[in-house]
């Protein structure tokens, strides 16, 4: 114990005597920098200048580990030396830190005043349109004025010429009776002439003058109602002359007539459902009614289909090789699930082929195994039942014969219909007088002639008899029978839009001039449209030539290109592809200028 006291004792007073080693010295290149870098340095290695020391004075008095603590000492130099070169080399980015921090800070101040700029100008445009908008105001305001003031004078100077001209008429009247008086006192001056009573004759006079003024009225409108109408025994004579000779054209031309009776005993069902099939159809539809009983009677004894194969004019949802069961669904049960697959085709976000989603459809309803086979029953069952509107139009979808716009078009017109006739039921009865459902009708569809309305009306239940207060339950008209088929007045304006569709293609065709084999321009077929339809808007004309030459909207020249010329097609094959889809007249054909 003694000797560690010793020896901390000659530890301690070496440490005050002995004095500073000539190692210690101070790094030159602190008088090269800074004056705060250099104060920082020098205050770091006079607070590890201790430390130093008292470390070199063990490792002189400990002999023993002075290799160890030598080593040591000299591990902390290399790292000290190792941390000042670090430093010293990160001191320019530091700089270029600072430099680059300083420019940022200058262009954010840039902006800022810039964007104080900007703003000083958009509100001084701001308090510019403002006033403007006032002086635009006390404009309207004096112009309303101005406008009011005129009307009034206008009404004034109105009411002055209507007092001119009753004015006018009481002084022509005056003046005739003036001359009347004066040719009755005349009469009077020499009875001896006349030989009857100036009384009796002025009477007379005034009672003849009467009849002539309702006489000439009669037979000025008899010769506006009549004056085209031949004597009723010409009219007789060239009807019987007419009748027989379409007697006579009927018996050249005409097949003999079938009777139709004869299909009650082979339809199943027999005679009553026969009747009812057949209530109301001409010979061409009894024919497609007789087609597809027989069609529908073999479709049920078949229990396989044979699989069309996977070839290129196959659809794709009946690619397939080898038997596919049938799954012999009823009538009914094919339309509700063609219905909902209408109600999921309209409200899908993402639209794909109708094909692929017809196939996508049955595998989520019916699972990967069984959609192959609902897919070839289905399409073998609204293949076959033309007569249904559901199926039909499905299948004229389905391959491609008609755009799914059509169908989706023609539902949103019967809904809006429906909506403008139970707005014009104010009780909310469901009915409406047939003044009513006429009114609805013509401002629903105002560009149908007067003949297509009373064709709608006669299929809403109008006849003869009818008057404009017997009533009509509007609702009934829109109703559909288990099967699908809708009422007659839907089935009219179904038929109606195809016959306007038809006619609208004819139009076009007439005002090109041209044959159906022969080619048509771009530039040519948009000015044929533009001219029968001149409420056509330009995206309506772009999807048509799209449509109709089979390019993309994108890809489409623009109007007076010269690159439009060089697109052609023939004219069938553009009228066919434009039958395709929902095309149909916007508003009127402007009328022809006389020659």
């Amino acid at each position: 114990m003694a000797c560690q006291q010793s020896r901390y004792h000659s530890f301690s007073s070496a440490s005050r005597l002995q004095p500073r080693p000539s190692g210690v010295t101070i790094d030159e290149s602190f008088l090269t920098e800074d004056k705060s870098t250099q104060n920082r340095k020098l205050l770091q290695k006079r607070r590890t200048l201790p430390y130093r020391e008292i470390f070199e004075f063990f490792i002189e008095d400990f002999k023993t580990y002075k290799p160890l603590l030598s080593s040591i000492k000299n591990a902390y130099e290399g790292m000290l030396a190792h941390q000042r070169e670090k430093i010293r080399a990160l001191e320019p980015l530091k700089a270029k830190l600072v430099t680059v921090n300083e420019d940022c800070n200058e262009r954010i101040l840039a902006m800022r005043a810039e964007e104080k700029y900007e703003i000083s100008l958009l509100k001084k445009e701001k308090m510019n349109l403002l006033k403007l908008i006032d002086k635009k105001n006390e404009e309207k305001i004096s112009l309303q004025s101005e406008v009011t003031k005129l009307r009034k004078n206008l009404a004034e100077e109105y009411l002055h010429y209507l007092s001119e001209r009753d004015a006018r008429k009481i002084l022509i009247a005056d003046l005739n009776e003036l001359r009347y008086q004066r040719e009755d006192m005349s009469l009077a001056q020499s009875p001896g002439i006349w030989g009857e009573d100036p009384v009796k004759l002025t009477l007379a006079l005034t009672m003849t003058r009467q009849d002539l003024t309702r006489t000439q009225m009669e037979l000025n409108t008899m010769k506006a109602n009549f004056g085209d109408v031949v004597p009723r025994r010409d009219f007789e004579m060239q009807e019987k002359t007419n009748k027989h000779l379409q007697e006579q054209e009927i018996q050249r031309t005409s097949t003999p007539r079938p009777d139709w009776t004869k299909c009650k005993d082979v339809v199943a069902g027999g005679p009553d459902r026969w009747q009812m099939l057949a209530e109301g159809k001409n010979s061409d539809q009894l024919v497609d009614v007789l087609l597809e009983e027989i069609g529908s009677g073999l479709l049920r004894e078949k229990d396989f289909f044979p699989g069309l194969g996977y070839g290129e004019p196959i659809p794709a949802f009946l690619r397939f090789d080898g038997l596919v069961e049938n799954k012999k669904p009823s009538k009914k049960d094919v339309v509700n699930l063609l219905k909902d697959a209408w109600k999921e085709r309209l409200a899908e976000e993402q639209k794909e082929t109708f094909p692929d989603f017809f196939f996508n459809f049955l595998e989520h309803r019916f699972g990967p195994s069984d959609a192959m086979a609902w897919a070839y029953t289905i399409f073998e069952n609204i293949k076959i039942f033309h007569s249904n509107e559901v199926m039909s139009q499905f299948y004229a979808v389905l391959m491609g014969k008609r755009s799914e716009n059509v169908y989706v078009t023609q539902k949103e017109i019967v809904a809006q219909l429906l909506k403008e006739m139970t707005n014009a039921d104010s009780q909310n009865e469901g009915l409406l007088t047939m003044e009513q459902f006429n009114t609805v009708l013509k401002s629903t569809f105002p560009l149908k002639t007067e003949e297509q309305i009373q064709e709608l009306m006669e299929a809403g239940g109008w006849h003869l008899s009818s008057s404009n207060a017997d009533l009509l339950n509007y609702r009934s008209l829109f109703m559909e029978d288990e099967e699908g088929q809708s009422e007659p007045f839907v089935q009219k304006l179904w038929e109606q839009y195809m016959d306007e569709k038809d006619e609208y293609l004819r139009q076009l065709k007439q005002e090109l001039g041209i044959e159906l084999h022969e080619e048509v321009t771009l530039p040519k077929l948009r000015g044929g449209l533009m001219t029968i339809d001149p409420s056509l808007d330009k995206q309506t004309v772009n999807t048509y030539m799209s449509q109709a030459f089979q390019l993309p909207e994108s890809e489409m020249p623009e109007e007076g290109d010269e690159k439009e010329e060089a697109v052609v097609e023939i004219l069938q094959t553009a009228l066919e592809r434009l039958q395709v889809i929902d095309i149909r007249r916007v508003g009127p054909r402007e009328p022809e200028p006389a020659s």
